[in-house]
Formats: structure tokens, sequence, C-alpha cells
């Protein structure tokens, strides 16, 4: 029998200082509210553990069950979630104002291979020197991209200045059939 937990504050049979709790059974039913001590008696019977799984009640309120099988259950339902959890990387290109057709064109097609592969993408554009007075020519290169990715994705983010670059998030559009 497990007397300690080191489990997200899980407090278990021994662990348990509340002098009163309602208890319930192994198979569900209520046995009504009864002293701690009556508790872990009669979950010491029945060879399993005390657990409590609502300490804000009034009483809390206690479980009779195998606690070790339940961390188990927890830790796959845990492993499960996770499994199923998408995770979506932010990739980044960057290009200057005066990019060549060429170089745009290479980065148009990485960012859709990014989109498809269900990233978002950050572009950004930087500005050197005397390029911070034409502005006006990094928004026109971002506006050209994000119209070239318009069937893959959707700005996030409008093209906005953050100190001497000029940035756009692209998000992937949603797509069925993958899942």
């Amino acid at each position: 029998m497990n007397s300690i937990s080191k489990d997200k504050e899980i407090q278990v049979n021994h662990d348990i200082r509340d002098r009163e709790v309602r208890v319930i059974a192994p198979d569900g039913k209520q046995l009504g509210v009864m002293s701690t001590k009556d508790a872990l008696r009669y979950a010491q019977e029945a060879q399993l553990d005390l657990v409590k799984i609502a300490p804000d009640a009034k009483p809390p309120v206690c479980k009779i069950m195998d606690f070790g099988k339940y961390k188990y259950e927890q830790s796959k339902r845990d492993k499960e979630a996770r499994k199923k959890q998408k995770i979506i990387n932010i990739k980044e290109i960057r290009m200057n104002p005066t990019i060549d057709e060429h170089d745009f064109q290479v980065r148009l097609k990485n960012a859709i291979k990014f989109l498809q592969d269900g990233d978002k993408v950050k572009v950004s554009i930087k500005f050197r020197g005397r390029q911070m007075t034409h502005t006006k020519l990094g928004e026109e290169v971002l506006n050209k991209f994000v119209e070239g990715v318009k069937d893959y994705g959707f700005t996030e983010k409008e093209p906005k200045m953050e100190g001497r670059n000029m940035v756009v998030v692209i998000s992937p559009k949603e797509t069925t059939e993958k899942e």
C-alpha cells in the first residue's frame, strides 16, 4: 500500500489530514461521511488505497481504489492526449525590399511547402540604411508574397513594422484531407 504520493498534491492514505471525509466505495457506491480513521480501515480491509479526489468539497471526497493502477491509467491517458496533439512550428523567411524575382519564387515555394506541412510562416523584410525611407517597396513585396500563398494559408497578422523589419505571419489553411 502506498502511503506517500508525490503526484500533483494527490493525498493518499495517511497523507489525508481531514477529520471527516465522504467515502466512495471501489464499485462507485457512496458509503457516506465517516472519520478518516474508519475510511482508512475500510480501505485496508479491501487491500486498496484511500485517495482524496475532491479536496475542495465540504467534507472532502475520498475514493477507495488501487492508487498504482490509477496512476498507470492516468499516464496512459496523458500519453494518448499528447499523441493527438498537433505541434505547430513557426518557420521564418527573410527577404529584403529589392529581392530578385527568382529568389522571391524560391522563398515562395519554400513557404508553400511549410504551409502544406502545417507550419506557420513568418515573413520578414529587413530594411538597411536608406531603405528605411522606402518602406512602401517592402510592403508591396509582402503583399505580393501573401497573394502568392493565399491558396495555402491566410494572414494571421497584417504587415507591420517592428524596428527595421516589416513582418507578416501566415497560418496554414485547415485541411481535412490529412486527418
